[in-house]
């Protein structure tokens, strides 16, 4: 965060800077969303809603399983959050206990481990790499466990994932749920990033079972970042627990996202040229990254994210990143935030931008390493 802090100051001081650091996508909102919310403004009638979201955006939630994944689910089971991030508060408070161990992937979302931590967990991350398809698998969470000396509480994955852009398939999904279920341990599905899978299959969790709690987001593939609105699906019993929790916490989602989240289900044509935007963006960084000295420490199979290897110019990404910022306005976010033990040696590449905007980074990147 504070290679972006100080790419806003220079952006603010007129600086052409080139933000390749946060998953912030350059097109807007869905058309449809941004109509249906001005619908929701010229009426005036916006307030507090249920807590668990409006029954018409639940439905259509639940139908997009239906048509996206062929899954069935009853829309009682859907919870509409305050973005994904709410969506985690609500499942850490009601899953666990302080004290309890919770497993992330290393690297991963920096906001796991914060959030587990300030509320009391003992965060357990497991390395994964090129020897596991950079999966989790049950196997090293017994290792971890045996380690702690201890039984875990909960296992919480992401697909695709951020930083590394990994996918699950659904095979490693079902072991890890199987796995979870038979010990009693809370599964938790990061699929925020579904929509944008590039390569491999991309498999919700309730493909293989009801037993896991997913967390969804229309920030990412719907492009709505400031909106503020995702949601969960619940199995039944959490369904009232979560509800009392959430009401509680938040009274409820803003109405005027939901609203224009509910058009946005229907905007899907939009959304994939935009991802076709993503994928051609890809495809550049695939090419020009390795010519530059960049070589990949994971594939790009999903999100829009380059994990990439920058230990033959630097074992501290974080100076490096600064330096790359204050020398040629380009910014990327130093490994270390996903991966506070080898992170020193990876930088996270975003290709959410335009495709002009990673034509002229890569431009600025390649003279400028040569000059170091």
């Amino acid at each position: 965060m504070d290679v972006l802090a100080e790419a806003t100051r220079l952006k603010g001081e007129g600086r052409d800077v080139i933000s390749m650091a946060v998953g912030q996508p350059a097109h807007p909102a869905p058309m449809a969303a941004r109509e249906a919310a001005r619908r929701a403004l010229e009426t005036g009638r916006l307030g507090y809603t249920d807590a668990l979201g409006i029954k018409s955006l639940r439905q259509a939630i639940a139908a997009r399983y239906r048509t996206h994944y062929g899954v069935e689910i009853d829309p009682a089971r859907v919870a509409v959050t305050t973005g994904s991030s709410a969506g985690f508060n609500l499942a850490f408070l009601q899953l666990f206990n302080p004290g309890d161990l919770v497993v992330i992937t290393r690297p991963g979302y920096p906001a796991y481990r914060n959030i587990l931590s300030a509320l009391g967990l003992e965060v357990v991350e497991i390395p994964v790499g090129p020897e596991t398809a950079h999966a989790l698998t049950p196997a090293a969470i017994e290792a971890a466990e045996a380690e702690k000396g201890r039984r875990v509480s909960g296992v919480l994955i992401a697909s695709p994932a951020n930083p590394t852009g990994a996918v699950h398939s659904r095979q490693a999904i079902a072991e890890l749920d199987a796995w979870c279920a038979d010990r009693g341990v809370a599964f938790i599905s990061d699929e925020i990033y579904h929509g944008l899978t590039w390569s491999g299959e991309e498999a919700t969790a309730l493909s293989v079972s009801d037993n896991a709690i997913i967390i969804n987001s229309f920030s990412k593939y719907f492009c709505m970042t400031g909106w503020r609105i995702g949601w969960m699906v619940l199995p039944e019993d959490l369904i009232r627990p979560v509800e009392c929790l959430a009401q509680s916490l938040y009274i409820s989602p803003p109405e005027l996202s939901q609203h224009a989240a509910e058009a946005a289900l229907g905007a899907t044509a939009e959304m994939d040229a935009v991802c076709a935007g993503y994928r051609q963006n890809r495809d550049l960084l695939a090419q020009r990254l390795p010519e530059l000295g960049l070589p990949f420490a994971a594939p790009m199979d999903g999100a829009f994210y380059a994990w990439v290897d920058v230990s033959a110019h630097t074992n501290d990404s974080m100076s490096f990143a600064r330096r790359m910022l204050a020398d040629i306005h380009v910014a990327a976010t130093p490994g270390r935030d996903f991966d506070p033990v080898d992170g020193a040696r990876f930088m996270r590449f975003s290709y959410a931008g335009s495709h002009a905007e990673m034509e002229s980074a890569l431009d600025r990147i390649g003279p400028w390493l040569k000059s170091r």
